[in-house]
């Protein structure tokens, strides 16, 4: 969601950021890459935890201290108590900081008193939602209102959807010529204590997948100008497909990838003119065994997910229904040292000087992001940089 104008925010807010839930499982990762970026910066003691229990927050703190060796950490960063529940909590929070930094999801049912506190009282706004529905219908609500005020609300700054939008944008940049189409493939590999996911996720998911109609309806409402094909037609893959560049079976990636990048061109074309990307995104799953498994398990989370009964039954029992991949706890810390992604870019286009609008395309290209563990330990990383970004040049 775009800013512009704006007469810029009072100089008298004591904190540059406040991270709110931040003694969620998610929120206790990004305290601790603030910290590492307020060492020694302007971010010290210019920043600032918020949540419901100031104990729990503390606990936060001193963990962060601990694990990083500032144990001046808890006497630098202020506590602010504030519940989602509270909008006049969450207008005292966003009046006192230039910028607040949400790890409290899944933001379909909780996100939009944060925006709305953030763009009434001038406050930018970033989170890690991987909710399609929740980033275009802030979009669609607060879009004039943010750039009345001069603020940013950035939705999906984390592993959904950075590695991916800026991926394509990298990938565009390192081919001479005209890119026209993209894939992406993503990769997951976890050491010998395996991985898993925080059910916050799988939470995401399921009300996500529910709720398609209502995103196919406000997409409707918003009047997106279709953005034009150019160069051959980016063909749309199966279900499940064999990728032969990596060797193993594929299936389309569930997140928000798709959305964010297809933002992120429809807006390079119509303000800057420049030629529209293609986008498909996909992930790994490996061999003939791993397929089996996810098809059953994908046929049966796809029945649920349309009922009532069902969708409580998936959110109540997420390790069951996930063959163990989402748990209510979370990973281990030995499980985060242990994984890692790559996610690989399939690019093509037309070389200098050859019409992207005739024959058939005559380039290729492949790039790579690689990161560590995507949802924990990437995704804290991800946002603290935008965050550091936003300040440093809010024009």
């Amino acid at each position: 969601m775009a800013a512009g104008g704006g007469p810029g925010l009072a100089p008298a807010r004591p904190y540059e950021l406040v991270v709110f839930g931040a003694s969620g499982f998610t929120g206790q990762f990004v305290v601790e890459e603030v910290a590492r970026a307020a060492a020694g910066g302007d971010l010290r003691g210019r920043w600032a935890v918020a949540g419901r229990s100031r104990e729990k927050l503390r606990a936060v703190l001193e963990r962060a201290a601990e694990r990083l060796g500032k144990a001046a950490l808890v006497a630098e960063v202020a506590v602010l108590l504030c519940d989602v529940s509270d909008a006049g909590s969450l207008a005292t929070m966003a009046r006192q900081t230039r910028l607040v930094l949400n790890c409290v999801g899944p933001y379909r049912f909780f996100g939009e008193p944060v925006v709305e506190a953030c763009v009434e009282n001038g406050a930018s706004c970033i989170d890690i939602s991987g909710e399609p529905q929740f980033l275009e219908g802030m979009y669609l609500k607060y879009n004039e209102k943010a750039a009345e005020k001069g603020v940013y609300i950035i939705g999906s700054c984390g592993f959904d959807s950075i590695p991916a939008d800026m991926g394509v944008l990298y990938t565009r940049d390192n081919l001479k010529g005209t890119l026209t189409a993209v894939e992406s493939f993503l990769t997951v590999k976890s050491g010998p204590e395996g991985s898993c996911i925080h059910d916050g996720t799988w939470k995401s998911a399921v009300y996500g997948l529910a709720d398609q109609d209502s995103l196919r309806a406000l997409r409707k409402k918003i009047g997106y100008a279709p953005v034009p094909v150019v160069g051959a037609k980016l063909k749309r893959r199966g279900f499940v497909f064999y990728s032969r560049e990596l060797k193993g079976y594929s299936i389309p990636f569930m997140g928000s990838d798709v959305s964010v990048v297809k933002r992120s061109q429809r807006y390079l074309h119509t303000e800057l003119q420049e030629t529209p990307v293609q986008y498909g995104a996909y992930v790994n799953v490996g061999g003939l065994g791993s397929v089996i498994k996810l098809m059953f398990a994908g046929i049966l989370f796809l029945l649920l997910v349309k009922f009532s009964f069902g969708r409580k039954l998936l959110t109540k029992y997420p390790e069951f229904f996930s063959a163990g991949r989402f748990t209510k706890k979370g990973p281990t810390q030995k499980q985060m040292d242990g994984t890692s992604f790559t996610m690989t870019f399939f690019g093509e286009g037309y070389s200098e000087g050859q019409d992207p609008q005739n024959g058939k395309p005559n380039v290729k290209i492949c790039t790579e992001v690689k990161g560590p563990e995507p949802g924990y330990v990437a995704t804290p990383i991800a946002m603290v940089q935008a965050a550091v970004s936003l300040l440093e040049d809010t024009a």
